[in-house]
């Protein structure tokens, strides 16, 4: 939970980029390819559980945090495909389909056919961390947490529950 913790105080810090209309977007967005692929939300949140141990080493592969600070602001700043491609190659990308999809009991098609959603919504995510008025360069603690993995720290399942319960309390 306490990549949750990461994100309420991004949407919390002035400074941060995060906002509550970010996170809503970013659940829509899972949702939608959720109910595309007609996968269950237990599935869905076994599937986001799985995603960010295999997403975090590819992601770590792209060198110091300040470098990917940039890459993920620039695959999230409206670069597209190009840009997410330039953070995650096609080769990485299928690695990532396959291991999640065997840890989350889908098909390695299905889930490859989703991440092209679901990796700039999870990148979305992540910048919500990163520094609004150029402060520290390559400073976002959200994404320290997550490229940490200790304490929960990658555990994207729980986030995306705990969101859709922030954002939709009962």
């Amino acid at each position: 939970m306490s990549l949750f913790f990461e994100v309420l105080s991004s949407i919390n810090n002035p400074e941060q980029s995060g906002s509550i209309g970010d996170l809503e977007n970013i659940t829509k967005s899972i949702q939608q390819v959720s109910t595309q692929y007609g996968v269950q939300p237990s599935q869905m949140q076994s599937l986001m559980g799985s995603l960010g141990p295999a997403l975090g080493p590819a992601l770590k592969q792209q060198g110091n945090i300040g470098n990917l600070a940039g890459l993920l602001g620039k695959a999230t700043g409206g670069g597209g495909a190009a840009s997410l491609q330039s953070l995650l190659p096609a080769q990485a990308q299928q690695q990532i389909a396959q291991t999640v999809a065997k840890q989350a009991g889908l098909n390695a098609g299905t889930v490859q056919g989703m991440l092209p959603t679901l990796l700039p919504a999870v990148m979305g995510l992540l910048n919500m961390g990163s520094s609004k008025s150029g402060g520290m360069p390559g400073m976002n603690p959200l994404l320290t947490a997550f490229l940490g993995g200790h304490k929960g720290g990658n555990d994207l399942g729980s986030v995306m529950k705990f969101a859709s319960r922030f954002l939709q309390p009962s």
